[in-house]
């Protein structure tokens, strides 16, 4: 094949997230910049895998900043022990949780998923060993939970005393808020008392009604009908309790996301809630790539109209928008309602599915469609660059 000359040799810009339980955002940074490479290898790569505040959140900041990564054996979401990750960064200065690790979703096979009593217990527990080590800053993850527990499970981790009629502890789980009579919320404010609490939040439902957490994303994670309309009131509950103590987790966008633990940490633990990708971008300084770059590359599992919303194609586009730069947008799985992606800057996009085929055969297949579809979009990119 004809190799571009020097003159076109473009500075290609690679920023994916992750293709949720099937790749990690820097294995598809990878098979993207290998299957450029076979068509254009004089062209400059630079990968920054990129997290939303989901599922990789702790991985792209704390390798972006040159930090390290810790294990920790926590409580899973159903109650089986998990091994979960935390980074440290700033010479452990800042810590970096994520809910996906501790109660995530990929957690538990599809036939077990149990809405009602998946507990976020075990994230409790994660940010307990990230504590530990004395951190000024912790930067929490919220995507990707199984639960709708509206955090009880972390506050009961960090001491919270959740209360039944009886005085005993409440079970885990979102099915358990029905028994809240009583709460001393005090032990676990004191854990974070004096840390700064940063959280990365990719939704902006709220915690209640037909956008809420119970409503929105109950189902994905093992709810029915009836199920949604008990975690619901289960939450608005545990939001009426709350209330009864001067303090507020369910008025404010985010409140709903990952199972209502958005609003437990901002009402009730102070955080500070950011949109994830912008979080995500300004750690890892993604701008700064941008600022040379030819052409820009994000990828996605899915790229559809609610990936407008605060998702990685969207914080992408609109940012290297703003430095004049194209962004082509690859997905296993591409919707039919692209409009607002493209106001904010997404110049194309593409699935790299080549055939119909099972969820299950996309996964096993999704590098190599990812290498072939990212060699294809480098022919087709040279064919122009190389005529200027």
């Amino acid at each position: 094949m004809n190799r571009p000359n020097r003159s076109s040799r473009l500075r290609v810009v690679i920023a994916p997230d992750s293709f949720k339980e099937c790749l990690a955002a820097e294995q598809v940074a990878s098979a993207i910049a290998r299957g450029w490479r076979r068509a254009a290898p004089e062209d400059q790569i630079v990968e920054v895998p990129l997290a939303d505040g989901g599922e990789g959140t702790t991985l792209a900041l704390t390798e972006a900043r040159q930090g390290k990564l810790h294990s920790q054996e926590v409580t899973g979401p159903m109650g089986n022990p998990v091994t979960a990750h935390y980074g440290l960064v700033n010479d452990g200065d800042i810590a970096i949780v994520e809910v996906a690790e501790g109660s995530g979703l990929h957690c538990v096979p599809a036939a077990s998923r149990n809405a009602l009593e998946a507990s976020s217990y075990g994230t409790g527990e994660l940010m307990l060993a990230a504590l530990a080590h004395q951190p000024t800053t912790l930067i929490m993850g919220l995507g990707g939970s199984a639960t709708t527990d509206g955090g009880a499970g972390i506050l009961q981790a960090l001491g919270a005393r959740l209360l039944d009629s009886e005085g005993h502890d409440i079970p885990r789980g979102g099915a358990g808020l029905s028994k809240l009579a009583s709460l001393d919320l005090t032990p676990a404010i004191e854990r974070l008392s004096g840390i700064r609490l940063v959280v990365a939040c990719d939704v902006n439902n709220p915690l209640l009604g037909p956008n809420g957490a119970a409503a929105v994303f109950g189902p994905q994670k093992g709810a029915d009908a009836r199920q949604v309309v008990q975690l619901d009131s289960n939450l608005r509950h545990f939001a009426q309790q709350v209330e009864q103590q001067g303090m507020d987790m369910a008025s404010f966008a985010g409140s709903g996301a990952a199972g209502g633990i958005g609003g437990m940490v901002a009402g009730i633990l102070g955080a500070e809630l950011r949109p994830g990708i912008e979080l995500v971008m300004e750690t890892v300084e993604l701008e700064s790539h941008l600022q040379q770059a030819d052409l820009v590359i994000t990828a996605e599992g899915a790229i559809d109209a609610q990936s407008a919303y605060g998702k990685t194609p969207a914080g992408v586009a609109a940012l290297a928008r703003k430095h004049g730069v194209p962004v082509i947008g690859l997905a296993g799985k591409l919707g039919d309602d692209l409009d607002e992606l493209h106001k904010l800057g997404l110049s194309a996009a593409f699935s790299i599915t080549p055939a119909p085929m099972s969820l299950q055969e996309a996964y096993r297949q999704a590098e190599k469609n990812l290498e072939q579809a990212a060699e294809q979009l480098a022919r087709l990119v040279h064919v122009f660059s190389d005529r200027r």
